[in-house]
């Protein structure tokens, strides 16, 4: 998993915590972790690294998770997974019509976070 990264999206402090307690044993294995506070930030981050992976919230300041994936996904091959409390149906929808590869409901379960970090990394 060397040289890899991981970009963790959400302008929730605890859950950008949550997130990096559940994936910091992945820099073990030079993995590395990147953060961003809110869509704007994280989608310049996501231009500027490159990540392999990005949980990406959906409700955020600046630039919301939809058009922030929307824009990933035309510009990168990342794999980008929502993260998010809205779980309707039409949300997910908009999510996946966004291009996001993965919607996972929070609050969400960390060990399958780390098991599909682990997965997609080694893929």
């Amino acid at each position: 998993m060397n040289n890899k990264k991981i970009l963790i999206v959400d302008d929730e402090p605890h859950i950008r915590a949550l997130l990096e307690q559940t994936l910091e044993s992945l820099e073990d294995n030079g993995t590395e972790l990147l953060f961003a506070k809110d869509g704007e930030e994280g989608l310049a981050m996501a231009l500027h690294h490159l990540p392999e992976i990005i949980f990406l919230d959906i409700m955020m300041p600046k630039m919301n998770g939809y058009d922030a994936c929307r824009q990933i996904k035309q510009q990168t091959s990342s794999y980008v997974v929502l993260l998010t409390a809205k779980g309707q149906e039409t949300d997910r929808q908009k999510g996946l019509e966004a291009g996001a590869d993965e919607y996972i409901f929070k609050p969400f379960d960390p060990d399958a976070v780390l098991y599909k970090a682990i997965k997609l990394l080694n893929r």
